[in-house]
């Protein structure tokens, strides 16, 4: 597999689910992706959670997804037991914001989340994992228990040689502007959300 990152510029980031180390990677296209680690990461069934990029939800805390809480969730438990956060430059599963954003107005319409983004041209999920996957490779991290809702994410890590040796759900409770969207994620892109009976 080509190489497609390269390590850039480490730090301390000291935050309120504890101190991090941040390790900031370059893509070919010029985007920085950043990982943040605590404790021992070489520790055997290293907890990690692979998190794409959300302005509206992790900054602005939209309530049209359960991004921020899920984000929120994976840092308390990393910051707890330790581990790694990736934060994938995967902004509206891979659309960018100013599609994300022309999928909202569709949605303010009557479509799915689904519906717009193929209104729109694109798949329902855009993102590709393989620059998660090799910063994980980068941290040496082989076998993880990650932190998902999502089967299509399983499946591009261990597409490319990252064992998920146990899947940990992040379940949120729904609100009135997020059930129709959580749905969706449920019904068409199968997500992981039936089990706790999030809907």
């Amino acid at each position: 597999m080509e190489t497609m990152i390269r390590k850039k510029e480490t730090a301390n980031l000291p935050t309120e689910y504890g101190d991090f180390t941040a390790i900031v990677y370059e893509d070919k296209k010029g985007l920085n992706h950043i990982a943040l680690l605590k404790g021992d990461i070489n520790k055997k069934d290293v907890l990690v959670r692979v998190h794409s990029e959300c302005l509206t939800g992790d900054v602005f805390h939209s309530l049209r997804c359960d991004c921020q809480q899920q984000l929120d969730k994976a840092l308390k438990l990393i910051g707890n037991e330790g581990g790694v956060l990736l934060y994938l430059r995967q902004e509206g599963r891979g659309i960018g914001l100013l599609n994300k954003i022309k999928a909202y107005k569709l949605q303010d319409k009557g479509m799915d989340t689904v519906e717009a983004n193929e209104k729109l041209g694109f798949k329902a999920d855009m993102r590709d994992y393989t620059i998660g996957v090799q910063i994980l490779a980068d941290l040496g991290l082989k076998k993880i228990r990650l932190m998902t809702n999502n089967p299509r994410k399983i499946e591009g890590l261990e597409k490319y040689g990252i064992k998920i040796i146990e899947r940990i759900p992040l379940i949120i409770k729904p609100n009135t502007k997020n059930k129709k969207y959580l749905e969706a994620k449920r019904k068409k892109l199968g997500h992981y959300l039936e089990d706790k009976g999030i809907v």
